[in-house]
């Protein structure tokens, strides 16, 4: 390839209308909720998509099938800090395949218990995520396992842009959706999905910058990962595959501090009874604050994107 070519996208619009119809049998349906919230600028009526009421609470089923679904081999290897862990547990029992899940020491005890209940086994190697992934590579050149990537893999983020389909056909009236980011699979897949039709606005913890820092750098880069947030949307990096699909994608990250996602989980409990994990209610977290202002005429939907908390928000 020459200096001035381009490279191929990693994941085409036709990866994620084929990754909807392998994937059917598989999801559950999630609906939508509309919600008045409060804002710097007043009261605001929001479409929140439950997808935190997805089969094993989160979106990263999606990437999780449509990866696992793909793989002859019988056995698979996964690294994360909870819910792509919990995700790759749950299919590969759906689909009769062993899973070895490494995890950092910091995942939720929730998360971890559901592993393991779902029969996958579980080895907790490190502190960090960053510590998890690199005994995970080791583990991985050691046993010949293929690997699924949270979020760095093409078929995981057509599995994820296919709630980004859904989306677009479900609340064709929304012109913007908030949406958290920690390695980026989710927010490529639907900002692909969405394309010409809706912006999506990525929001991050402050403790958790990773597309933030990618767009400093104008790449991915190490990032730190602290924080209410960090053991769902702390990688070490944002992924490589889904840097190419957001850098002409997206605006610049929007950050959120702990406090502010806090409050938005305890809002959404007090206001609708919804459990929602702080990566979840990272992305309200923008909108109730302030820190991203839409136009007045401009309707807004929030993914709610998981909810295994390990308590009820206060």
């Amino acid at each position: 390839m020459s200096p001035t070519a381009t490279a191929p996208a990693p994941v085409l619009e036709a990866d994620l209308r084929a990754a909807r119809a392998r994937l059917k049998p598989f999801l559950r349906r999630t609906p939508l909720l509309e919600l008045t919230v409060p804002t710097p600028a007043g009261p605001r009526p929001v479409v929140f998509k439950l997808e935190l009421l997805q089969y094993t609470g989160a979106f990263k089923i999606r990437g999780a099938f449509n990866a696992l679904l793909q793989l002859e081999a019988p056995h698979v290897l996964a690294c994360s800090g909870g819910n792509h862990g919990l995700a790759v547990a749950h299919a590969a029992s759906a689909l009769g395949k062993r899973a070895t899940l490494v995890v950092p020491t910091s995942a939720a005890r929730l998360k971890l218990e559901l592993m393991r209940k779902l029969g996958a086994e579980v080895r907790e190697i490190g502190r960090t995520p960053a510590e998890a992934f690199a005994a995970a590579e080791e583990l991985r050149l050691a046993l010949g396992l293929p690997m699924v990537h949270p979020y760095d893999q093409a078929e995981v983020i057509a599995g994820q842009g296919t709630l980004g389909l859904e989306l677009k056909r479900e609340a064709p009236q929304v012109r913007a959706w908030l949406l958290a980011v920690g390695g980026g699979g989710l927010a490529a897949g639907c900002a692909l999905a969405l394309e010409g039709h809706a912006e999506v606005v990525p929001v991050e913890p402050a403790g958790c910058p990773q597309l933030a820092e990618a767009q400093a750098a104008g790449g991915p880069v190490p990032a730190k990962a602290t924080g209410v947030a960090a053991t769902s949307l702390g990688p070490p990096s944002l992924g490589a595959l889904p840097w190419a699909l957001l850098k002409d994608r997206v605006g610049p990250a929007v950050l959120v501090d702990d406090d502010d996602i806090l409050a938005a989980q305890a809002w959404l409990w007090r206001t609708a009874r919804l459990v929602v994990e702080p990566g979840g209610a990272a992305a309200l977290a923008a909108l109730m604050v302030g820190a991203w202002t839409p136009a007045e005429d401009c309707p807004v939907g929030v993914v709610l994107c998981g909810g295994n908390a390990d308590a009820l928000p206060g």
